[in-house]
């Protein structure tokens, strides 16, 4: 197989802030593969809080990559498990796992979704709200037009007037996620109007290594449900997870792609966990690796690719509130 690789960099509408940090721009790594005259391609996206940045992972997709590949693009399970056994980046494995089920998809003419045994429907997406001041949020929620949920990020000193003005001017599902931004202190003592607000759960509100708040929060007489975002990684943590909250949230650049995806599905529903996909800041290229998998979840956080100026790719379709794959082969997505 022949691999190349380049950073395509993706420009946000406006800044966007969570609890660590403000970004105005994200690059991704874009990854091609070439086997038998046909190209598979995928994107991956690095996973900041794992320290990983696009340049390291074009470091490992042109250096430790092509001499883990072989030669059959089918044999998934074992390019996959090398790239795994290496050590290599989420997103680097994210980017090789969505050329790769590209490949196989456009050599076989049928959609990833379909050779997965799955749908091509999916929950409808929430679109996010960054930290903003009261006044930046609502209009933000004004902006919001054509979305059935909205996830409001949360971990500033205004959270619960901003929530106050997105209820005022939503009246539909809101979700909140923190980014490990919370305390318990804080947890205590917002609850009770985020309940009276109709919030329907948290993502992430404590840091991924205090467990201890995780725990005396699900103490606590009356709670929102949690979803574990930074906490799960893959598979091996549901069990962990499944002790300290109510769901887990899918990211394939965490997983490592798809397959990784699938399997972490799979194990969060054998320990009656809810299921949500989210995504990082990526073009329709990458969210489209993550909408393969979106009719097994619950809830849907796929709006990376909303969030930019000129997207590189084009293939998805939204409607409804809902994120739409297509039906042509492999990912369904082609350059703009």
């Amino acid at each position: 197989m022949e691999l190349r690789a380049r950073i395509e960099h993706l420009v946000l509408h406006e800044p966007f802030e969570i609890a660590r940090g403000v970004s105005t721009h994200e690059p991704v790594l874009i990854v091609e593969l070439e086997h038998d005259g046909i190209v598979g391609i995928g994107e991956g996206a690095p996973v900041d809080y794992h320290g990983e940045t696009t340049e390291s992972m074009l470091a490992e997709a042109t250096g430790d990559v092509p001499a883990l590949l072989g030669d059959d693009p089918f044999a998934l399970e074992a390019v996959l498990g090398r790239l795994r056994s290496e050590g290599l980046m989420g997103g680097t494995r994210m980017a090789i796992d969505g050329a790769l089920h590209d490949w196989i998809g456009k050599r076989l003419g049928q959609p990833t979704w379909r050779l997965l045994g799955l749908a091509p429907t999916s929950p409808p997406t929430s679109f996010t709200i960054g930290i903003d001041t009261v006044e930046g949020t609502a209009d933000k929620v004004r902006r919001a037009v054509g979305y059935r949920v909205l996830k409001v990020k949360v971990g500033g000193a205004s959270d619960l007037e901003r929530l106050e003005a997105v209820r005022a001017g939503f009246d539909g599902p809101i979700r909140i996620d923190g980014n490990e931004g919370w305390d318990i202190e804080i947890a205590r003592a917002i609850t009770p109007d985020l309940l009276r607000l109709g919030v329907e759960f948290v993502e992430q509100p404590f840091h991924r290594d205090d467990v201890d708040a995780y725990r005396a929060y699900r103490e606590l007489p009356q709670r929102l449900p949690v979803i574990l975002d930074e906490s799960c990684q893959d598979a091996r943590d549901v069990p962990r997870c499944a002790e300290l909250g109510d769901g887990v949230n899918i990211k394939i650049s965490k997983t490592g792609g798809i397959r990784g995806g699938f399997s972490l599905a799979r194990a969060a529903r054998a320990h009656g966990l809810a299921v949500m996909i989210g995504c990082m800041i990526e073009s329709e290229l990458g969210i489209s690796q993550g909408a393969q998998i979106a009719s097994l979840t619950d809830h849907v956080d796929l709006d990376g690719h909303l969030l930019i100026d000129d997207g590189p790719f084009r293939g998805l379709g939204f409607a409804d509130g809902v994120v739409t794959v297509s039906d042509r082969p492999g990912l369904g997505v082609e350059p703009a």
